[in-house]
């Protein structure tokens, strides 16, 4: 059966939108992917053309707010929040926390070039964490306790 896995941020714009995209990639049939906020708001062109650079399509995401997904169905959430009020998801379900900047930060304070290498950062660091989940995953269950 595959894992149920939901990548949280606040807006639901960018590190979370990204690291769905990545895990669909990486993990593949392994994992059942998504991604919510607490605060949705839309998906930052910025990481769109961070993950088109490395052949990941997520123009046709959409942000969706946490209160949209059915807690029951989730088996591991990964927060992605680095300074910021993360969102919670009710219920018994494995988690992570990945505190990663948001790239957007004060947007208009970073040059266009220094805006895209944020963004290629986050991607970055998202896609190591994601490949170490992958192994991971792939461990074998452990022996049954007596």
């Amino acid at each position: 059966m595959a894992t149920r896995i939901l990548f949280l941020c606040v807006a639901n714009s960018a590190r979370s939108q990204m690291a769905e995209g990545l895990a669909r990639r990486i993990l593949g049939p392994r994992a059942e992917v998504e991604s919510a906020g607490s605060e949705p708001s839309h998906v930052n062109p910025d990481a769109i053309e961070a993950m088109a650079e490395i052949g990941i399509d997520i123009a046709s995401h959409r942000s969706k707010s946490v209160d949209q997904v059915d807690a029951t169905r989730i088996d591991l959430v990964v927060t992605l929040c680095s300074e910021e009020v993360c969102p919670i998801l009710p219920g018994r379900v494995d988690r992570l926390h990945w505190p990663i900047d948001d790239p957007a930060g004060k947007a208009s304070s970073y040059s266009p070039e220094e805006l895209r290498a944020r963004f290629r950062t986050a991607r970055d660091q998202i896609r190591s964490r994601i490949e170490v989940l992958a192994q991971l995953l792939d461990l074998p269950d452990a022996p049954p306790s007596r």
